[in-house]
């Protein structure tokens, strides 16, 4: 969810002109009473989503297995884990990929369909007002319209070759297996109701339709977060490593999501989506691994003669 900036990107939250991080609020200053209790039972079903919703679920049973903190990192608090920073003040807004105006719930619930590979939730029940309550708390120093360094996750610089899935495979081997099982199978707990690594590709990893499913995102990700320990101040792996295995994962079988109804309008949508039709020349092959830079060039050029 929301946008993606490079760690270069200037940020209203600045001194002198020198970007400083988004920092998530303290969980000990939320408030008491049934607000605060809404808000920490928010964040108890982003940090084990499984546990409520997941196959085995005590509230409903709505989603593969993984836990939305899976891909949004410590709840959503993560500097470049994908957090929720700006979220709940970007919203209502038009998305591209649906064509219409969206509110933070529809969002939401898109991540339900897509990312947790389940049902939509009912929005009027605890669990969404919780989420969203949470979420409100989480960004409640953002303002709407407001850039803030280190939101989301951050783009990797394009690399002049497209990323390479045997490469990557080797990467995920010595780097990601350990954690993420041999077959990218995940690491179930204890209790077997919810991973402790999550799955990566198969019947309990997110859509191909999922956010992560395009390999520009999911290589920013995993820069600035993977293998465990890394930081986006002190990654552990290179760019091309990162662009690599990104490519690697997203390889890999995995539930399919009917997106025919995605991006009504072709020209909004990212270079990096893996299914055509496009606006361009380019194979799907190279919009899904790239190069990615005679893509954005040739948008550019497109851009420039229409205006």
């Amino acid at each position: 969810m929301g946008c993606f900036n490079h760690p270069n990107d200037s940020s209203p939250f600045a001194i002198e002109d020198k970007p400083i991080a988004w920092k998530a609020p303290d969980t000990s200053k939320i408030p008491a009473g049934k607000d605060g209790e809404l808000i920490r039972y928010g964040r108890e079903l982003i940090a084990h989503t499984a546990q409520y919703l997941g196959p085995k679920g005590s509230v409903a049973q709505i989603t593969n297995g993984m836990n939305c903190q899976n891909c949004h990192l410590d709840a959503g608090n993560r500097l470049f884990g994908n957090d929720y920073a700006g979220f709940i003040a970007s919203y209502p807004k038009i998305s591209n990929r649906s064509g219409r105006v969206e509110l933070a719930s529809q969002r939401i619930t898109e991540c339900f369909e897509r990312s947790l590979g389940g049902t939509a939730p009912d929005t009027s029940k605890k669990e969404m007002k919780a989420i969203l309550a949470y979420m409100a708390w989480v960004g409640k120093d953002v303002k709407k319209g407001q850039k803030v360094y280190g939101t989301a996750t951050s783009k990797l610089p394009f690399m002049d070759q497209p990323a390479n899935p045997v490469k990557g495979k080797n990467v995920f081997v010595t780097k990601c297996a350990s954690c993420h099982g041999q077959n990218g199978e995940g690491m179930l707990a204890v209790n077997k109701t919810s991973y402790t690594n999550p799955p990566l590709w198969g019947k309990s990893s997110y859509t191909d339709g999922a956010g992560m499913y395009r390999v520009i995102n999911l290589a920013g990700f995993v820069k600035n977060n993977m293998p465990f320990g890394a930081t986006y101040q002190n990654p552990q792996l290179t760019d091309e490593e990162a662009w690599n295995v990104a490519a690697f994962i997203n390889s890999q079988p995995r539930p399919h999501k009917d997106q025919h109804e995605d991006w009504p309008v072709v020209d909004k949508k990212p270079i990096d989506f893996p299914f055509g039709p496009y606006p361009d020349h380019f194979s799907e092959q190279q919009h899904k691994y790239g190069p990615f830079k005679p893509i954005k060039d040739a948008q550019k050029t497109q851009s420039i003669l229409k205006t």
